[in-house]
C-alpha cells in the first residue's frame, strides 16, 4: 500500500508545495518585509501550512506560509481582518503585522506569507482554577465581535463541504482499503443521512463568524487567561463550534466541564441551547472531514511521517467502527441539556 502511494505520489509538485521553502528563504522572507531577523529560526508544529518562529533581537516573530490553492487571497484578507478586529476589541490573538505599507498579506518567492507577533504561553491546564470559566468568557466575547459583521468569502460550516465532500474524498483515495471501500460508503451514507436529520430538526441557530477549529492545540495559556493562535479555519458556523471540542472525558466529567464553560460563556453572551442537539453531528462531521483531509494530503511528506498508521488496513477497520458508533451517539438524547 505504502510502495503504491509512493509511486502515485512521485512527481506531484501541487501537493509538495513546500519542498522549496528552505530555513534560507524564510529567513529571506522575513528580511524583506522588515523585520530585521538575527538568524534564529524555530520550525513551529503545523501541517496544512508551514510556521516558523524568527528571532529579530530582542523580539520574535511568527511567520505562516499559506499552503498555495487552499485560500484565496480575499479568504486569507478575510480572517486577517476578523483577527484584527478580535485584537481591537482586546482579545487575546495575534494580529498580522501589516508594516508600513498597511498590507499583511505578504509574498516572497512564490509563497503567500503572514508575519504575526509572537505571544507567550503554555499549554491550557483547563482543569486547574476556573480556568474553563475565563474559556468561557473569552470565547463568549469572540462570538460577540463575530456577531458584528459577517464574511463574503470564508467557508459556511456545513454537511455538504465537511460531510458530502469529505466522503468522496475518501472514496476516491487509493488509502482506502479495497476490501473496505463498500463499508465504508455504506456506513458514511448512513451516517450523513442522520447527520442530516438532525441539522434539520435543529432550526433556526444563528450562525456568525466563529474561530472554526477551537480544540486545545490552537489555545496557548498566559498569566492572564487563554491566547487563540491560530484563525486559519475561521468560518461561519453555530457557536457551539467553538465550545464541543473543549470536552473530553465520560459523560459525568463532560456535564462538569460544559458547566464550568458555560458558566463563564453566560457572563457574556446567551446560549441558544438548541444547539447542543448539534454537538454529536458535528463530532461526526469532523470525523469525516479528518479522514478526509489526511486521505487529500497524502502526497505532502509531512503527512505519511505524522500519519503513518492512516495507510494500515487495521487503522480503517478501527475508523469503520468509530463512524457506525458515532452514528447510535447521534441518535442517542443530547448529552447536555
Amino acid at each position: 500500500m505504502i510502495d503504491k502511494n509512493r509511486e502515485q505520489c512521485r512527481g506531484a509538485t501541487v501537493s509538495t508545495p513546500f519542498a522549496t521553502l528552505t530555513p534560507d528563504l524564510v529567513l529571506d522572507a522575513a528580511a524583506a518585509c522588515g523585520l530585521e531577523p538575527d538568524g534564529r529560526l524555530f520550525a513551529l508544529n503545523s501541517y496544512e501550512n508551514r510556521v516558523y518562529q524568527v528571532g529579530a533581537g530582542a523580539r520574535h516573530w511568527v511567520l505562516k506560509f499559506y499552503r498555495p490553492q487552499r485560500w484565496s487571497d480575499a479568504q486569507i484578507l478575510e480572517e486577517h481582518a476578523f483577527t484584527a478586529q478580535l485584537a481591537a476589541a482586546e482579545l487575546p490573538v495575534a494580529a498580522p503585522h501589516a508594516g508600513e505599507q498597511g498590507v499583511s498579506l505578504l509574498r516572497h518567492a512564490g509563497f503567500r506569507f503572514a508575519a504575526f507577533p509572537w505571544l507567550a504561553g503554555r499549554p491550557p491546564e483547563l482543569d486547574a482554577g476556573e480556568s474553563r470559566q475565563i474559556l468561557g468568557r473569552a470565547l463568549a466575547r469572540l462570538h460577540q465581535v463575530g456577531a458584528t459583521g459577517s464574511f463574503r468569502v470564508r467557508p459556511r460550516l456545513s454537511v455538504q463541504r465537511q460531510g458530502h465532500e469529505a466522503r468522496s474524498q475518501v472514496l476516491a483515495s487509493p488509502l482506502l482499503p479495497e476490501a473496505l471501500r463498500d463499508q465504508y460508503a455504506r456506513v458514511s451514507a448512513t451516517l450523513l443521512t442522520r447527520i442530516e436529520a438532525a441539522f434539520a430538526a435543529t432550526r433556526d441557530y444563528s450562525e456568525i463568524r466563529i474561530h472554526g477549529d477551537c480544540h486545545l492545540g490552537n489555545l496557548l495559556w498566559n498569566e492572564h487567561g487563554p491566547v487563540f493562535v491560530d484563525l486559519d479555519d475561521c468560518m461561519t458556523g453555530p457557536r457551539i463550534q467553538d465550545l464541543w471540542m473543549l470536552l473530553s472525558g465520560s459523560q459525568q466529567e463532560q456535564r462538569r466541564q460544559w458547566t464550568e464553560i458555560l458558566e463563564g460563556y453566560g457572563q457574556f453572551a446567551d446560549f441558544d441551547w438548541r444547539e447542543v442537539s448539534l454537538i454529536e453531528p458535528l463530532r461526526a462531521l469532523r470525523m469525516l472531514h479528518h479522514a478526509a483531509w489526511v486521505a487529500h494530503r497524502w502526497c505532502d511528506p509531512a503527512f505519511p511521517r505524522a500519519f503513518s498508521w492512516f495507510a494500515e488496513p487495521r487503522w480503517w477497520e478501527n475508523y469503520l467502527n468509530d463512524l457506525r458508533e458515532q452514528q447510535a451517539n447521534i441518535e442517542q438524547p443530547p448529552l447536555l441539556g
